[in-house]
């Protein structure tokens, strides 16, 4: 599989996986679902909880793997951004 290829099926994980983490996280964010007049008892409350704890791990992997196919572009601009320039009197 070439670079390209690859790093369009990690972005593409890499935004099903932050949907899936962002949506279970506001429908378990203390308080909210009382406020939309649902109760604990409607969601199935642990079996979100468990798919939330599995796709955040699933998104830390692919931010991972992310880092690491894009090392090279991350250290060059690092460098490039802290270069020192060239004093002018």
């Amino acid at each position: 599989m070439n670079k390209v290829k690859l790093n369009y099926i990690i972005d593409v994980g890499l935004a099903i996986s932050f949907l899936i983490v962002f949506i279970t996280g506001i429908i378990k964010w203390p308080g909210l679902l009382p406020k939309l007049g649902l109760t604990y008892q409607q969601i199935p409350f642990q079996r979100i909880t468990k798919m939330h704890d599995i796709w955040g791990l699933i998104m830390g992997i692919l931010v991972f793997v992310h880092v690491i196919l894009h090392w090279k572009w991350i250290t060059s601009m690092t460098k490039k951004m802290f270069k020192r320039k060239p004093r002018r009197h």
